[in-house]
């Protein structure tokens, strides 16, 4: 019975923070002979199912005369498949085997899982959900998921794993982030959500993503790869900055999470969908009456977006009060000019027509992530914005570093003095 309490102890303390429902534990008893000498012990193998109905198993070896735990790991095997998305091609994918089935859970980054709501939605009052559409994780036989067509659900699941994926290497890798908190937690996807539902959330409430299937006629499935990086960079800002999602705080929310997005779609360098400075090309159809939500080489070009800072900029609609900020790191990674970037024709225009000479989106991608971890706070307007870019290129480069020269221009470019 101790040894069952140890190992119940053991999930718990690797699932903390989750409502573990079930569990079962059962001691074997061994001679453990790889931990030093041979003795007694207790092999149990704990189970359960978190709140979604997700299986959770962690096995722990127990001295069987000091009951001291000798060791633990997780017991469900990992597993490398693959799928065929809607956007981005045949996608590599790291799963779950559970029994005779996969689970589209990925322990290789904090156990990120897809599941899908079955067009159920949230249960909501003004902004408050008080009940949120379960989605339990998908299943598949062959480890082979998606079809690459819409009428197979799992093709936006592939997609929405895939994009958790890249942005999750994209952080830890760039930028040295473990998951979305810094803390080496997966957050979690649910597709399907609603019934011609066109958008996509990123919600701290439940830690997780949620993709609609968009109506067909201006959106299709909202579950491209910058879209993804997009609304789980939300989080990161929730985690770091904080930025009010409103006034020019919230254009700053916005605009940090195009700019993260597309650098999330240049570092998946994926053919299917190549790195450009537009955002949501891959989900907008005809009937929306442009090629991209937003553009970030020239944002006016969406119709309300603002190209350049004024003093009525905080007013506006914080996606498009966002253009300032997109703006200025279109030219601190690009420069000014004409230029081809992943097949599409960009247009780097200055608001005071001077020229602007980028220092590429690496440089950009570290100055930003500096500015809005160390320096940002909830409040920041733009010009604090341009103060933490610069004091994080001055880290990171020094004072009398072209970068440091570069960040100053690009901000002067888009009226931010």
């Amino acid at each position: 019975p101790k040894a069952a309490d140890i190992a119940t102890a053991a999930l718990r303390l690797a699932n903390v923070g989750e409502t573990l429902r079930g569990l079962v534990a059962k001691p074997q008893l061994m001679v453990d002979a790889l931990h030093g000498k041979p003795k007694l012990a207790w092999r149990t193998e704990a189970t359960g199912k978190d709140s979604l109905g997700n299986p959770m198993a962690r096995v722990v070896l127990t001295d069987a005369v000091t009951g001291k735990q000798i060791d633990a790991w997780d017991s469900i095997e990992t597993a490398a498949g693959d799928g065929r998305s809607l956007y981005a091609g045949t996608v590599p994918l790291q799963t779950t085997k559970s029994g005779s089935a996969y689970q589209l859970t990925d322990p290789t980054r904090g156990n990120t899982y897809t599941g899908d709501t079955q067009n159920k939605t949230d249960s909501c009052i003004l902004i408050l959900c008080y009940k949120r559409a379960a989605a339990p994780v998908l299943t598949d036989a062959d480890n082979h998921w998606g079809t690459g067509a819409g009428s197979d659900r799992a093709s936006a699941a592939v997609d929405a794993q895939y994009g958790t994926d890249t942005t999750w290497d994209y952080y830890k890798k760039v930028h040295g982030r473990s998951g979305i908190a810094g803390d080496g937690k997966g957050s979690y996807n649910r597709v399907h959500y609603g019934s011609a539902y066109n958008n996509a959330f990123w919600d701290d409430g439940c830690f997780c993503m949620t993709y609609g299937d968009g109506d067909g006629t201006t959106f299709g499935p909202l579950v491209s790869l910058d879209v993804s990086g997009h609304e789980m960079s939300h989080g990161v800002t929730s985690k770091t900055a904080a930025l009010t999602y409103s006034g020019e705080p919230g254009g700053l929310n916005e605009a940090t999470s195009d700019i993260f997005g597309t650098l999330v779609e240049f570092y998946a360098a994926n053919p299917s969908d190549p790195g450009d400075w537009r955002i949501g090309e891959k989900v907008v159809k005809s009937g929306f009456g442009r090629s991209a939500l937003r553009y970030m080489d020239q944002p006016s070009k969406d119709g309300a977006s603002a190209d350049c800072w004024t003093s009525s900029v905080g007013s506006l609609d914080v996606h498009y009060s966002s253009g300032v900020a997109n703006h200025f790191a279109y030219l601190l990674a690009e420069g000014s000019g004409p230029k081809t970037i992943g097949g599409v024709a960009h247009n780097g225009t200055t608001c005071d027509g001077t020229k602007v000479t980028g220092i590429g989106r690496a440089e950009l991608g570290a100055i930003w992530y500096r500015a809005l971890t160390v320096y940002m706070t909830s409040s920041t307007k733009y010009a604090g914005a341009r103060t933490a870019t610069l004091n994080a290129a001055k880290d990171l480069y020094g004072a009398g570093s072209a970068e440091y020269a570069a960040v100053g221009a690009a901000w002067s470019a888009v009226s931010v003095k």
